[in-house]
């Protein structure tokens, strides 16, 4: 059994202000898919759209918050978990982010399917900078593991205790444990990280495709549905569903089969990328 990596939280004062890596992250991943978005949307021609952006990734913004909170409210049944600071899925945040720059891309009148195909590639870099804030808060790990890279939170949100692993992801241990022993873990965080990157490399080698606009967000779909599949098998949950799958695999296999049938509907000329 090699020695597991004892975690502390990225929190530091700013005067009266408390700042944590978690929101250092968010903002890095907002900040960072602005950029490529405008890049890539400026390398196409497709100016007035790229101008567009700020407007639509504040509207992403908001809607992850707002939606990532209010999947967690459903899926805990506690509303006051609304106002907690905790709680944040990554489903819910897509929901939400999809549907409100929906909203302001159709209120500005612009192409959705266009802005899309480059938002997969800014979803996914953001995706990975994002994970890294959960890292450095102790956030969404994984089941108990004593193998490389096992990690313990004693400082987590929770912490990665005997009590809370087994109150809160229904994990058992043997009788007699010390519920306040803390529990080496996944650290899921780096893994998403890591997916997140292969996600980003993927779509950015095939930012010059020749197919119709929409095509390459039916590859981030795909990919995206792949990775949080995976994943679930090694995140501390116990939400399972139907066939033993959790809720948030069943929304990735969604979300799997959209992307499939965006590649096939979008596939053919066009002029996305050729710009």
């Amino acid at each position: 059994m090699l020695s597991p990596i004892v975690h502390h939280p990225a929190n530091f004062q700013l005067g009266p202000l408390e700042v944590t890596g978690f929101g250092l992250a968010v903002l890095a991943a907002f900040a960072v898919s602005q950029i490529i978005c405008q890049r890539e949307l400026w390398r196409r021609g497709h100016d007035v759209e790229a101008d567009a952006i700020p407007d639509i990734v504040l509207a992403a913004l908001l809607g992850t918050l707002i939606g990532a909170k209010t999947y967690y409210v459903v899926l805990t049944g506690d509303p006051g978990a609304f106002f907690s600071r905790g709680g944040f899925v990554f489903w819910g945040g897509f929901m939400g982010s999809v549907a409100l720059c929906w909203a302001v891309i159709r209120y500005k009148k612009l192409n959705f399917l266009r802005i899309a195909d480059v938002a997969g590639i800014a979803i996914a870099a953001g995706y990975a900078v994002g994970r890294t804030g959960c890292w450095a808060v102790g956030d969404d790990y994984g089941r108990p593991w004593n193998g490389f890279l096992a990690t313990q939170f004693p400082e987590g949100a929770p912490p990665s205790t005997v009590s809370v692993m087994s109150s809160q992801f229904g994990v058992s241990f043997p009788a007699g444990t010390n519920s306040a022993d803390v529990v080496a873990v996944h650290p899921t965080q780096l893994y998403e990280t890591l997916m997140g990157f292969i996600m980003f490399v993927v779509l950015w080698r095939f930012r010059a495709h020749t197919h119709r606009e929409g095509w390459l967000f039916g590859l981030y779909c795909v990919v995206a549905g792949i990775e949080r599949f995976i994943v679930e098998f090694f995140r501390a949950k116990d939400d399972t569903l139907t066939f033993g799958l959790t809720t948030a695999q069943i929304i990735a296999l969604t979300i799997f089969t959209i992307g499939v049938g965006l590649l096939v509907g979008r596939r053919g000329p066009g002029t996305a990328a050729t710009a």
